[in-house]
């Protein structure tokens, strides 16, 4: 791991390996792990490929900003592009999954060709694992019974009221009172959750990650609210997507419901869907074989 400096006082804790003026692959974790997200794909990917994770801010020893102004959306897309400045890097494919690949979301609209802002050209590839598009998202949010309901935990974390409960004991109880009836068959190793236990431990952190969810616009509404999208609901006007893009979905994730996958093909241009349906949400590492092969079979129909 490095420290690189994006400027504006933010740096970030970066695992960068492979060949340095190899293709660069861009991996963006989500909530609530770190660049450990990834490491099933670094020993595959890395003899071909420059490899780079970044812990993100309010990740780990990451920069930490207090206050969701610093979590905005585009604020994590300019750390993206920033960090591939940082480190010479021209052109990417984008990798994200869960908060990770909303921001890959992001990120592939800023960077694709058509793109008319000044990242235009950058991004040539999108490789995104269980992270709805923003449209397809907010629309079950209003619409979708089962969505809503996977997604109740938003607004207990988005609850000022919880953060003394955070400042005690980190994000640890934050996460028992979100989930309290969910578990999961798959566990990551004994030494991974070791390590992630004592990244949640930290309160500073903690409340870092939170501001992910509490500087997002996308709008969760509790279950006694009508199924219909709400007269004066903000509309969602993103441009489509029209770089090859290859989304792998875990099937059985519990917070995601399979019905992101739905209508994907009115944003995505060029895509590609691989579902694995033995696997949940942390898809990158439940099924990393799997993930890996897509991800084989995808950059290899797309080089050049």
């Amino acid at each position: 791991m490095k420290t690189v400096d994006l400027g504006k006082n933010i740096e970030l804790q970066v695992r960068d390996e492979g060949p340095q003026d190899a293709p660069a692959l861009l991996f963006l974790h989500g909530f609530p792990e770190s660049h450990r997200t990834w490491r099933h794909q670094f020993p595959h990917f890395a003899d071909r490929y420059r490899c780079i994770a970044p812990d993100q801010r309010g990740y780990r020893r990451s920069s930490r900003p207090r206050g969701p102004e610093n979590y905005r959306a585009e604020l994590l897309i300019g750390d993206v592009f920033a960090l591939a400045d940082a480190l010479g890097v021209t052109e990417f494919t984008v990798v994200g999954h869960d908060w990770g690949g909303a921001i890959a979301w992001g990120v592939a609209m800023a960077g694709q060709p058509s793109s008319p802002g000044p990242h235009a050209g950058r991004v040539t590839r999108a490789i995104i694992a269980n992270a709805p598009h923003p449209a397809v998202m907010q629309r079950l949010f209003y619409t979708d019974r089962d969505q809503r309901a996977a997604s109740q935990y938003i607004r207990i974390f988005r609850d000022t009221a919880n953060d003394p409960l955070i400042r005690e004991g980190g994000l640890l109880p934050l996460l028992a009172k979100a989930f309290p009836d969910r578990g999961s068959s798959t566990q990551p190793e004994p030494e991974e959750q070791a390590a992630l236990l004592q990244d949640w431990s930290d309160p500073d952190s903690a409340l870092g990650m939170i501001n992910w969810y509490r500087a997002s616009t996308i709008d969760v509404l509790p279950m006694d609210a009508p199924f219909a999208v709400p007269a004066d609901a903000r509309p969602i006007n993103v441009p489509p997507v029209t770089i090859p893009t290859l989304v792998v979905w875990g099937m059985e994730d519990h917070a995601l419901r399979p019905a992101n996958l739905d209508r994907l093909g009115d944003h995505v241009t060029d895509l590609t869907v691989e579902r694995i349906e033995d696997a949940g949400h942390f898809v990158v590492w439940e099924r990393a074989d799997a993930v890996n092969a897509a991800m084989d079979r995808f950059l290899g129909c797309t080089q050049g």
